[in-house]
């Protein structure tokens, strides 16, 4: 089978089309025929050594959608040919990938239809989105969240989500005004430029700071977020995108300053929670995918590449200037 492999931790031109073993599923596992693969940040750091996505070569892809090709030992539930959007953790960029049933989702069981396309988008933003307003951060109504990267994927979803759950102020931070207007439509009351959003925040806040803050950048935006929480706010930690060496530097914890000023640091990892428990992402996966296809929640697919331009779409989401979500169609 054909699929974008990472021969070498480097740039993007190290993800080269390759004729690869076709993976056969292990017990429990489904192969699933790829229609489309999702590009995240996380797989670029990946490429590059960062995060652990095997030694090369190796093949990344967080998430696909397509028809399920075979199933492993013992899976019930799932029938071969059945349409699917599915987390895989690794392997999506190939014409099959393995996906553990659990995390395995089924489009034909809404009663709507759902796009391939826009189910490649939905495995690791949607549930990620949802998990941290509502497992992590417990919004609860009327409070004011703030959310970085409003423009990307997770953002925009976020955006959506925080409204619908009755948040009384949602504002986004992007990193220029073309962003800020791309971002503005999915919920949000305020977008403003990442560069000067303490003062902006604490103007927009009269001075109190926000409930929430979801954020995946790193530092200094991190220390920076923390400042700005009102009493008994939520920082909210899901990826670390200025962690360019995969070094994890992060916010250093001081207990007796949080202590004291009455706030939380929280964390969120969708990769570690399909590992140590896939039943939690399931049941928001499902709840969330019924969202997507009665139009609740939008995913904004931007840009769709071929397989062989796998490296070109990791360069442009390195380059910050991406909006929405980013796929390969296989």
């Amino acid at each position: 089978m054909k699929a974008s492999v990472v021969t070498e931790f480097g740039g993007p031109e190290v993800l080269q089309v390759r004729e690869v073993p076709t993976p056969e599923p292990g017990p429990g596992q489904v192969a699933i025929r790829v229609a489309y693969a999702g590009v995240n940040y996380a797989e670029t750091m990946a490429r590059r050594g960062g995060l652990h996505g095997g030694l090369p070569p190796f093949v990344p892809g967080l998430e696909v959608a397509g028809s399920i090709h075979a199933l492993g030992a013992g899976v019930e539930g799932l029938r071969i040919g059945q349409p699917v959007a599915a987390f895989t953790a690794s392997g999506g960029y190939a014409e099959i990938a393995l996906a553990q049933a659990v995390c395995t989702f089924p489009l034909d069981e809404s009663g709507a239809s759902i796009d391939l396309a826009i189910a490649a988008g939905f495995p690791t933003i949607v549930p990620t989105a949802y998990d941290l307003l509502v497992r992590v951060a417990r919004l609860q109504q009327g409070e004011a969240v703030l959310i970085h990267a409003a423009a990307g994927g997770v953002g925009s979803i976020a955006g959506q989500f925080a409204r619908r759950l009755g948040a009384g102020l949602i504002i986004g931070t992007v990193s220029s005004p073309k962003k800020a207007a791309y971002a503005q439509p999915f919920g949000y009351d305020h977008v403003i430029l990442r560069d000067s959003f303490q003062e902006r925040t604490r103007e927009l806040t009269h001075g109190r700071g926000v409930d929430i803050v979801l954020e995946a950048i790193g530092e200094p935006v991190r220390s920076q977020s923390l400042s700005i929480l009102a009493p008994f706010g939520r920082l909210v930690i899901f990826g670390n995108a200025n962690d360019e060496q995969g070094k994890r530097h992060s916010l250093p914890l001081n207990p007796g300053a949080v202590l004291n000023e009455n706030k939380a640091i929280m964390g969120y990892s969708l990769g570690t929670l399909s590992q140590t428990a896939p039943h939690l992402l399931a049941v928001t996966a499902r709840q969330t995918l019924a969202m997507v296809a009665s139009s609740q929640i939008k995913i904004d697919i931007t840009r769709i590449f071929p397989l062989e331009q796998a490296g070109e779409a990791h360069r442009l989401l390195e380059s910050r200037e991406t909006t929405g979500k980013l796929l390969l169609r296989i």
